[in-house]
């Protein structure tokens, strides 16, 4: 869903005042490398949208080995952008990580299997090797496969090496975001037919976190907000001119791995998912807490683990009634 357009006007209007505010620093830690799923903070980044808003925002490239959640912990970041099941797992597990935003409303998670593994449906893949990521971005998949009733029956692959695993035949099924390393298998010459694509259950996925400390301190509170606010307009920017923002995201270090071509396709694949102002759905994430408890990953409901005070700021301002 793309932002709306009173809010697209709202945004640009309250960032034209924040130029005089005072400039803070916040350090954000991202959970990979520079791709669409990230388009809109590299855009707000690429575009001064966040000097507009009086930050000066550092963005950290994630990747295999960079839990962001551990930067939150450790100092090293005053936001992270990560997956929801890792964040709900980290706060059971004692850290203090709240989510402030939810900018992505949708799950694009799949599991691609090659055909000439026997595998047509879920029941095949008992026995099977099946790739995933791990740090704390297996559970949409290990909640899932306990679901239907595969919990133990499958062989995890650690992926890291991307779609190699599938390619090469280490693995007969990987785990693949349908805007990420779907269309990469595509464009490898891997004929789509000779694929089995089975979508995993819908739990949400990249939001904005941060610490119960740095919510509670009025500074703190603030860089969200505006920092929300310039994330917003970058993502709106990328939903409303993604070669832009495919050339953006090239010409960044990590991002030099795909082309802008390549960049481009995922981008218009992932800005369906936006939710405007960023806030998050109370249905969508306890549809996420349903199924992660009864998969068994989360032993009990969390609580206070997300808040609307930062996207309540975000909303346009309400019509007046005119006149009678």
């Amino acid at each position: 869903m793309k932002i709306i357009p009173a809010l697209a006007t709202a945004l640009t209007l309250l960032a034209g005042a924040a130029r005089a505010q005072e400039s803070l620093p916040l350090t954000v830690q991202l959970n990979w490398v520079a791709q669409a799923e990230f388009a809109g903070y590299h855009v707000a980044q690429e575009m001064d949208f966040y000097r507009d808003e009086g930050l000066e925002v550092t963005l950290l490239p994630g990747g295999p080995g960079i839990p962001p959640l551990q930067s939150l912990a450790r100092g090293r970041a005053d936001v992270a952008i990560e997956r929801m099941p890792a964040a709900l797992v980290a706060r059971e597990r004692g850290l203090p990580v709240v989510n402030v935003a939810q900018p992505l409303g949708g799950s694009g998670q799949v599991l691609v299997c090659r055909t000439d593994s026997g595998i047509a449906s879920p029941a095949d893949l008992a026995g099977k090797v099946v790739g995933t990521w791990f740090q704390g971005h297996e559970y949409p998949l290990t909640g899932w496969l306990a679901r239907m009733g595969l919990e133990g029956q499958v062989t995890l692959l650690a992926q890291d090496q991307g779609i190699a695993p599938l390619l090469q035949g280490q693995a007969d099924c990987i785990s693949a975001m349908r805007y990420h390393e779907y269309p990469r298998i595509l464009d490898t010459g891997f004929p789509a037919e000779d694929l089995v694509v089975l979508p995993l259950s819908d739990m949400l996925e990249d939001g904005v976190y941060t610490l119960e400390q740095t919510l509670a301190d009025p500074q703190g509170a603030e860089a969200l907000t505006r920092f929300l606010r310039a994330s917003m307009r970058g993502w709106e920017h990328a939903a409303q001119d993604p070669e832009e923002a495919a050339r953006i995201l090239s010409r960044t270090a990590q991002g030099r791995a795909l082309t802008p071509e390549q960049h481009r396709r995922m981008v218009e694949a992932v800005t369906p998912l936006l939710e405007p102002a960023g806030a998050l759905d109370p249905q969508a994430y306890q549809r996420t807490v349903d199924l992660l408890t009864e998969g068994g990953i989360l032993r009990q409901r969390p609580e206070n683990s997300w808040v609307s005070t930062i996207t309540d700021r975000m909303a346009p301002p309400a019509e007046t009634a005119p006149p009678e």
